[in-house]
């Protein structure tokens, strides 16, 4: 289309593929209906159609951390974006770059019925604003936005006027390459006092988060070198998977052998973490500890906690900077692995079938069970609730990107939609996802049936406790009555098989063989009912 007149829904659509962009979720309007069909009928795009804007924002977020690639969706003016605040919100906290096409009313058109101040909606929730200046414009302001997410980390809003759709500009191809060399590894007093910290260790433990995902085997020669155990932040499990001394998540949600460990532990060496209060167990963790922290952004240094030495630096090159230097010092090995009992590190205490009451399941011999039988190469994805700490605890991951936890902003409700972006961003792929009765409520229902269209192989577990949990147990705590956070809801077994999918209840240990029995045989969208007791759902580790 080089220097051919085409329109701007035309060059739009055609940006967005300039960028190697093949998958679009969105919801179409008013002003953006034209693009999104050039995007499919010309340009050999697939879109997927969300029930609901916000929805469509959390599967291009999905996408991105499955695929690695900038997720993209588009949705229409005004209330259009407006649903889209919680979904924003949460990819902006969870840094995860992404690209909103948002139509907006007409810049003629002032008193139009849907028109707002789009750019201040997009401030609050601190995702970045693109503005299409001009149709003359549109290619360098779409390859602004997609540049900006990556080096941001960050969803960018690119805000699209309606009115300029059907002008005519020439199109260009522009894609603005980003520069992803890593960070040098420094040198001078920062350096000297990093690695004398860990050289004079006795009990040292090498930490990864999110942004450590890809240094796995330079962290594990630094642990083997100093005999040390490894551990991963939430964002970052699986991580280090079948290494002997993996003590997987490391906060409150360890082990209690795990916990105890890191207690004993004189010096963490944590890398690509930003140490907030659930890592460090609101800073007993880290009490009476020499903390090295390196992180490739500056802001995530001392943001949570302020270390005894940090190096703003890539993790991977970092690790090998420092089984360098102390090789060159001839530093003995710590020897704390030969104190550890490893196969206490990753074990959870057991749940009891037989301690669930009448018309319910225990919930973390379920969880056990589930954990024996579901895909291994699963992707898991995660709602918010009261019964996602269980979950984070006993249900693994292969990796890093294959598990999402939408827990960035606290909400509930995101999880089911996030599970449809990483389907089609893993086509194959089994997904597993485990919300709770009040998130299937609020954002499931809805997009469970776009599963079902889809044909994505999606396992959903529902932990239905008929209450929203964290109001239940405030008024449990007080000994109030907790009615009012209870609800008579409908069987989500058989709201899934009439959205088109299958449901099983489970109220027992023998109607969950049955649910087990159906996983392997499943062939559309299945939906597990766990019938928990209100009153005895682990409380959060958090």
């Amino acid at each position: 289309m080089n220097d051919k007149k085409s329109y701007v829904y035309q060059s739009i659509a055609q940006s967005v593929l300039d960028h190697e962009i093949d998958t679009l979720f969105g919801l179409m309007g008013d002003a953006n209906l034209f693009m999104v069909d050039h995007y499919v009928r010309s340009g050999g795009g697939t879109f997927v159609p969300a029930a609901f804007e916000g929805s469509s924002v959390l599967m291009a977020l999905a996408y991105s951390h499955v695929s690695g690639k900038v997720g993209v969706a588009t949705v229409t003016h005004g209330p259009g974006l407006t649903n889209c605040v919680t979904a924003l919100t949460e990819g902006a906290r969870g840094h995860i770059p992404m690209v909103l096409l948002a139509g907006d009313t007409p810049v003629m058109n002032p008193q139009n019925l849907q028109s707002i101040d789009q750019r201040e909606v997009v401030k609050v929730t601190g995702a970045g604003f693109e503005q299409l200046r001009a149709p003359q414009t549109t290619a360098e302001d779409i390859a602004n936005a997609f540049y900006r997410a990556r080096v941001e980390r960050r969803p960018i809003v690119l805000n699209m006027p309606a009115d300029f759709m059907w002008q005519e500009v020439a199109h260009r191809k522009v894609v603005y390459p980003v520069f992803a060399t890593p960070a040098m590894v420094p040198e001078g007093d920062g350096l000297d006092q990093a690695v004398g910290m860990i050289a004079s260790s006795r009990r040292p433990v090498v930490l990864a988060g999110g942004g450590a995902i890809g240094a796995r085997e330079q962290l594990i020669r630094l642990a083997d070198r100093l005999q040390a155990p490894l551990a991963t932040t939430l964002k970052a499990k699986g991580l280090f998977n079948d290494h002997p001394y993996n003590m997987d998540i490391f906060g409150t949600l360890s082990t209690p052998a795990a916990y105890d460990l890191i207690a004993k532990a004189d010096c963490v060496i944590a890398f690509g973490a930003s140490l907030h209060t659930f890592t460090t167990d609101r800073g007993a963790l880290t009490k009476g500890k020499r903390i090295v922290q390196i992180n490739d952004d500056p802001a995530a240094i001392g943001r949570n906690l302020h270390p005894d030495a940090a190096l703003v630096a890539d993790a991977a090159l970092t690790a090998d900077n420092f089984v360098y230097w102390l090789d060159e010092a001839e530093i003995a090995p710590s020897g704390f692995t030969a104190e550890l009992d490893a196969a206490t590190l990753t074990a959870h205490p057991a749940g009891e079938a037989d301690r669930a009451g009448a018309g319910y399941v225990n919930y973390v011999h379920a969880l056990d069970r589930l954990e024996e039988v579901l895909p291994k190469e699963r992707i898991l994805t995660t709602d918010g609730g009261r019964f996602m700490t269980e979950v984070w605890c006993r249900i693994s991951a292969p990796e890093p990107r294959r598990f999402l936890v939408t827990a960035n902003f606290g909400s509930i409700g995101l999880g089911l939609q996030e599970a449809i972006g990483a389907g089609i961003a893993a086509p194959g792929s089994p997904v597993v996802h485990f919300t709770g009765d009040g998130g299937f409520m609020m954002g499931g229902v809805n997009e469970f049936n776009t599963a079902v269209r889809l044909g994505l192989d999606l396992i959903v577990i529902v932990c239905n406790d008929s209450a929203y949990g964290a109001e239940h147990i405030q008024f449990v705590d007080r000994d109030m009555d907790p009615g009012l956070s209870q609800f008579e809801w409908p069987s989500f077994a058989d709201v899934a098989a009439a959205l088109g999918g299958q449901g099983i209840r489970v109220q027992s240990a023998e109607e969950l063989d049955t649910a087990i029995e159906a996983i392997a045989a499943r062939d559309r969208p299945l939906l597990i009912e766990l019938r928990l007791d209100p009153n005895d759902v682990p409380r959060m580790r958090i």
